[in-house]
């Protein structure tokens, strides 16, 4: 009896959770029909039951006319670009080219020349009889000084876009470096600065040699930069260095506005940019509001914003030579906060102490077998539990 009694709840449960549960979902499905709709779905008007009704294109032109017509045509939901701009209004945003414009020359006059340097290496001797022997050398030199002439500008571009210095110096801007700029550090030209290359503050620790070719009387301005050093301003930048009114290609003639500070990278935040910009004058600048003291030893002084120092000579200053290298904290980096900035190193990196050892016992009581190994001669530390 009291088993009829249980199987016959039990199912009176059963049945009723399924009249529950059904009713729910009726209730759901009538909400739904009452929403609004977003709108049609692409194809949605499409039979795939019954292809061969569909109308044909025929020809590819017909088909292109109407995948315009489609793509062209107002939708409800939003495209990936549509997100994009959502997101990031300036994406998509065309830059503005702030450099130098492209002098080419005529086509004509390029044909003619290089026709006229196949016929001379067509009848050369020498150079036939080299290459037949395999004793033909390739002059390197004259390869750098056609790439840096060619495709030469264009690459240093792409590399300045790939380490984001125009991003972080010249918000929605660019420029295609047309001026090649040679800056080389050491009395023998030891370690010269390339488009990215890793060089020691030790090494940076004096001023560079910097050379151009530029027309006799033509002035320029040098900019040496770091938008990665600043302490205080996650924006900011560091002037390293800024000459003036440089005539011709001799730097030393120029103005110094602000001297030659050696890299500061601080201890534990890896890599700086470290950038050099060279600027061509229309004329002479006064430079009397951007002159700091000698010697400007203080960081906020030395505060710095390419881009508002740009807007400010905008006029009488276009960009056209760009070079830059990396540098991370080495041993000289402190001796330059203390001596030459009069101010504590700040340090972003743990420094493990050495662990303590007590002196050594000659008879050691009721000590491990590994007693002696944190008295052995090394420069290593030994660490653990003894």
């Amino acid at each position: 009896m009291a088993l009829r009694m249980v199987c016959s709840s039990v199912l009176r449960t059963g049945t009723d959770l399924g009249v529950s549960n059904a009713r729910t979902i009726a209730t759901t499905a009538f909400l739904c029909r009452r929403s609004a709709s977003l709108g049609p779905m692409p194809n949605e008007d499409i039979d795939y039951r019954n292809l061969e009704s569909l109308e044909k294109y025929r020809s590819y032109t017909r088909y292109l006319k109407k995948a315009e017509e489609a793509k062209n045509s107002p939708a409800w939901w939003k495209t990936y670009r549509q997100y994009q701009q959502q997101e990031d209004p300036e994406h998509g945003v065309e830059k503005v080219n702030i450099g130098l414009p492209h002098c080419q020359s005529a086509k004509g006059k390029e044909r003619k020349e290089r026709k006229r340097v196949v016929k001379e290496n067509r009848s050369s001797i020498e150079l036939e009889r080299a290459m037949r022997l395999r004793t033909f050398k390739i002059p390197l030199d004259r390869v750098q000084a056609c790439w840096e002439e060619m495709s030469g500008p264009y690459h240093v571009q792409r590399l300045a876009e790939h380490y984001g210095i125009f991003r972080d110096l010249f918000p929605m801007a660019y420029f295609v470096p047309r001026v090649t700029l040679r800056v080389s550090y050491g009395l023998d030209i030891s370690a010269p600065v390339y488009y990215g290359n890793h060089l020691t503050p030790t090494e940076a620790a004096v001023a560079p040699q910097v050379s151009f070719e530029a027309e006799e009387g033509s002035l320029w301005t040098l900019l040496l930069t770091c938008p990665d050093e600043h302490l205080l301003d996650s924006e900011g930048e560091y002037v390293h260095w800024l000459v003036g009114n440089i005539s011709g290609g001799a730097v030393t003639s120029g103005e110094e506005l602000y001297e030659y500070l050696a890299p500061i990278p601080a201890k534990g935040t890896g890599f700086h940019r470290f950038v050099f910009i060279l600027f061509r004058q229309e004329g002479l600048i006064h430079f009397q509001e951007d002159v700091q003291r000698s010697p400007c030893v203080s960081l906020s002084e030395r505060s710095f914003k390419t881009e508002q120092f740009y807007r400010k000579h905008q006029d009488l200053i276009t960009p056209a030579g760009l070079s830059f290298f990396q540098s991370q904290w080495d041993q000289s980096v402190t001796n330059t906060f203390h001596n030459t900035l009069n101010m504590k190193e700040p340090v972003f990196q743990f420094e493990r102490p050495p662990v303590y050892h007590p002196p050594q016992v000659k008879y050691p009581h009721r000590q491990p077998l590994r007693y002696l190994d944190r008295y052995r001669d090394g420069k290593e530390h030994t660490y653990g539990i003894y």
